[in-house]
C-alpha cells in the first residue's frame, strides 16, 4: 500500500535526495516536500526545479514531518542528528540513505536516544556519475533495491512507512544488518570507486599524461566512470567504512600480487584461466540482473 505523506523533508537536496523527492511526488503520495541544504544556491535551484517545494533554513523544519530523510554525505550525520532531535515529535519518522550503516547506526544511538524507534537506517543501491540536483531524477529508483538496516528498537510502523516510501519511489527492499551492509558493500561499491580514483589520478600524473588520455578510449572510460562521483561524498564513505574497506583493498592487493607473479613467470595459461572464471562469472551476474 502506498504511503500518504502531508510532509517530508529532505536533508541534502543533491541526486540521492533531490531523486527521492521527485519520485514520491511523481508517485502522488506526498502533499509537500521541504528541502534543506548546506548552500544558498543548491538548494535554491531545487526549488525553481520544483524538486521541493518550499526551504527550511534550520533543523526546526522537521516539526510536524511525517518523513524526514538524510541525505546529505555521511560525515554530517551526526551533526545533522544532533541538531534535529529535539525537534522530533511523536510520529517523525527518520531515515537515511548514507552507503555506510555501522556508524550511522552509532551516530543515532547517540544522537537520537530518545527516539530510535523512529529512525530507520537505509541505503538506496542507486546513482549516477553526476552528481547535484541538476542530476535528479524522478525514475532513479526504479527496479533499483534499497537495503534497509532496521534497529531492534524500531517500531513496525515506522519500519513499514520506511518501505513502503521507497516502494512508492519503484525500489526493490531487501533488509540486512549493519555489519553485513558494510562488509558487502566495501567489496562492491567501495572498493571500485577507490580503485577508479586512484587510476585516473595516477594516469593524471604520468609525465605523458596528455598523451595518455588522448589515446584512452571506451575501456578507460567504462573502468573510470564511477571517478566522476561526488568526491566529499566518497571521502566519507571510505572513512567511515574503513575497517571493511582495508580488508577489501588486502583481498584485492593479493590478488595484483598474484596477477603479477603470472606476468613475471610469463604464465600466459594461468593468467588465461583467472580471465575465463572472471568473464564467467560476471555473465552469470548479468544473467541473473535480467
Amino acid at each position: 500500500m502506498p504511503p500518504s505523506l502531508d510532509k517530508v523533508v529532505v536533508f541534502g537536496v543533491g541526486l540521492i535526495g533531490g531523486s527521492f523527492a521527485l519520485a514520491l511526488k511523481s508517485a502522488g503520495v506526498v502533499r509537500q516536500v521541504v528541502g534543506v541544504g548546506r548552500t544558498q544556491g543548491s538548494i535554491a535551484r531545487a526549488l525553481e526545479m520544483g524538486v521541493v517545494d518550499a526551504i527550511g533554513t534550520d533543523a526546526s523544519v522537521v516539526r510536524g514531518a511525517d518523513l524526514v530523510l538524510l541525505a546529505m554525505p555521511v560525515g554530517q550525520t551526526r551533526e545533522v542528528m544532533h541538531a534535529l532531535a529535539p525537534h522530533l515529535d511523536g510520529s517523525t519518522v527518520v531515515t537515511d540513505a548514507g552507503s555506510t550503516k555501522r556508524d550511522v547506526v552509532e551516530h543515532a544511538h547517540a544522537e537520537l536516544a530518545g527516539s530510535l524507534d523512529r529512525f530507520v537506517p537505509a541505503h538506496p543501491i542507486a546513482g549516477a556519475e553526476h552528481s547535484g540536483v541538476g542530476a535528479a531524477s524522478a525514475k532513479l529508483y526504479i527496479g533499483r533495491k534499497v537495503v534497509l538496516t532496521p534497529l531492534a528498537q524500531n517500531s513496525e510502523r515506522a519500519v513499514a512507512l520506511v518501505r513502503q516510501a521507497w516502494e512508492a519511489c519503484g525500489a526493490l527492499v531487501q533488509s540486512m544488518q549493519p555489519e553485513q551492509h558494510d562488509a558487502v558493500f566495501a567489496q562492491v561499491s567501495h572498493l571500485p570507486h577507490v580503485l577508479a580514483y586512484a587510476l585516473v589520478d595516477e594516469v593524471a600524473n604520468h609525465p605523458d599524461a596528455a598523451r595518455l588520455f588522448e589515446f584512452a578510449a571506451s575501456g578507460f572510460r567504462d573502468f573510470t566512470r564511477i571517478a566522476s562521483s561526488h568526491p566529499e561524498m566518497w571521502r566519507d564513505i571510505c572513512m567511515s567504512n574503513r575497517d571493511a574497506l582495508l580488508e577489501a583493498l588486502g583481498r584485492y592487493q593479493e590478488g595484483l600480487v598474484r596477477m603479477r607473479a603470472l606476468l613475471e613467470a610469463g604464465d600466459a595459461r594461468g593468467m588465461e584461466d583467472i580471465f575465463e572464471r572472471a568473464r564467467a562469472a560476471r555473465n552469470r551476474w548479468l544473467e541473473a540482473l535480467k
